[in-house]
């Protein structure tokens, strides 16, 4: 599976740090090693930057990006970064982040009708001004602290990897610019960049032929939802799909998803989770609505804590495995039902590949049980995620444990067929309940738009 990637170069210049002591109360200062330098992308980095009506301080070593100047810049949540401003409609992110360190987003607040939709909106937590230096960053199962600060016209968005202290004292020297706001309050999204491009993509490559499954009543494994684009979700549907499918870090603009209908007919979405490397800043219940429209059927997942044994630092533990499934179960369900999924729809949980001995093959397994028993009192349909080698087989050999439902199992062999596998044996999940991630992280370009995506052959569960 892919390892989260490394913190990019440091621009700008270091400040010593008495400097950055003078600016908060010792109570609000960050630990000593933040306090030695800053990073922006701007020439002349600065200690603090300003953006409407706000001043966000800035640890050493992280890099400011100012999304109105760079609007496909990704908002990934896995680097030391202060992002400020609203993300263009197509940000060109990784195929896949997992993993989060410390990391803010600052934007306004929207005041678009569509933003009603966002699951995350209507949990920011009002603040005024004056007590953001008291403000406490409580832990989450999202591992995140969504704030609104409508004197200023914001909403911040913090998140940290396993210890919130950095990102409290950040959001706590989080001050009000008397000077008034540094954009105007009517600023809304640039205007939708060119679709990114680059030199290596590969129009040559040729998309390998679909292999059904083996099965006592011959069936080819498609559901007849072959439309245009034109379907309409109203429609009687199977709650399977087969066909090809395409995941990436991002939930796409609605343009280049219309463009990849023709391509594609299954898409993935990361709904939340403590170990969702990137933002979402076009994933809404309308988003939802208007691609289910478009003839798409959708996994959505959710990335939360990690195996004890896995290269992520947000991790359950062997005493706590059982309990964080549970909980993870519960935000998940939460997030799907804000974004208007129904219930009884598939929601895959996204465990990366591990690799352990027997104690951590086991706190996976209590944490998978917890997971599938909580998600069907919740009433949706328990799935898992995660590679051939490791979570998928183990998973598939317990007879101890309540196993999910269906799965979408990683092995990057380039093959487009979801039996025959060496990791799985072929009566394990079936029918009509198997996605496979064939190929890892490359770009693909369809109807003029070009992305950064896994590629999947599904014959399973979907929305």
């Amino acid at each position: 599976m892919r390892h989260a990637v490394q913190l990019s170069g440091v621009l700008g210049v270091a400040v010593a740090a008495p400097l950055l002591a003078c600016l908060w109360p010792a109570a609000a200062r960050p630990p000593a090693a933040a306090l030695t330098g800053a990073a922006e992308d701007d020439p002349g980095g600065a200690r603090t930057v300003r953006y409407h009506g706000v001043r966000v301080p800035v640890p050493e070593g992280w890099t400011v990006y100012r999304l109105d100047r760079d609007p496909s810049r990704c908002v990934r949540y896995d680097r030391h970064a202060v992002y400020l401003g609203r993300p263009g409609p197509q940000p060109d992110c990784p195929a896949r982040v997992v993993g989060r360190t410390e990391a803010v987003h600052v934007q306004p607040l929207d005041a678009r009708p569509e933003a009603d939709t966002d699951p995350g909106a209507s949990s920011r937590t009002v603040v005024r001004g004056s007590r953001l230096a008291s403000y406490t960053v409580r832990r989450s199962t999202g591992q995140e602290a969504r704030l609104a600060l409508p004197e200023a016209g914001v909403a911040i968005t913090g998140v940290y990897g396993t210890d919130p202290s950095l990102l409290q004292w950040l959001l706590r020297g989080t001050r009000l610019d008397s000077a008034g706001p540094a954009v105007p309050p009517g600023h809304h999204r640039p205007g939708e960049p060119d679709p990114p491009t680059d030199p290596t993509d590969d129009p040559s490559f040729a998309m390998p032929p679909f292999i059904g499954p083996p099965g006592p009543d011959g069936e080819d494994g498609d559901d007849g939802d072959q439309g245009d684009g034109g379907g309409d979700e109203t429609k009687a549907e199977g709650a399977w799909a087969a066909g090809r499918g395409f995941d990436t870090c991002t939930a796409p603009a609605l343009s280049s998803m219309r463009a990849w209908r023709p391509s594609f007919k299954i898409t993935n979405i990361y709904i939340g989770g403590a170990a969702r490397g990137c933002a979402q800043p076009n994933l809404t219940s309308g988003w939802v609505r208007k691609v289910r429209r478009m003839g798409y059927r959708i996994t959505p997942t959710y990335v939360g804590l990690q195996a004890p044994c896995g290269s992520r630092p947000q991790r359950f533990t062997a005493g706590n495995a059982a309990s964080k499934g549970r909980k993870a179960a519960v935000d998940a369900a939460r997030r799907a039902r804000a974004l208007g999924i129904p219930p009884h729809k598939p929601i895959y949980f996204d465990m990366e590949a591990y690799r352990g001995n027997a104690a951590c093959r086991g706190a996976v397994l209590r944490f998978v049980n917890g997971w599938v028993k909580r998600l069907k009192s919740e009433n949706y349909k328990p799935c898992l995620y995660s590679s051939a080698a490791s979570g998928i087989r183990d998973v598939g050999r317990s007879a101890r444990i309540a196993r999910p439902g269906c799965v979408w199992f990683a092995n990057w062999d380039g093959r487009a067929r979801v039996y025959g596998d060496p990791y799985l044996p072929d009566h394990w999940w079936t029918p009509h309940r198997r996605i496979k991630q064939y190929r890892g992280g490359h770009r693909e370009r369809h109807g003029g738009v070009t992305l950064n995506i896994d590629s999947n052959i599904v014959d399973g569960s979907v929305y």
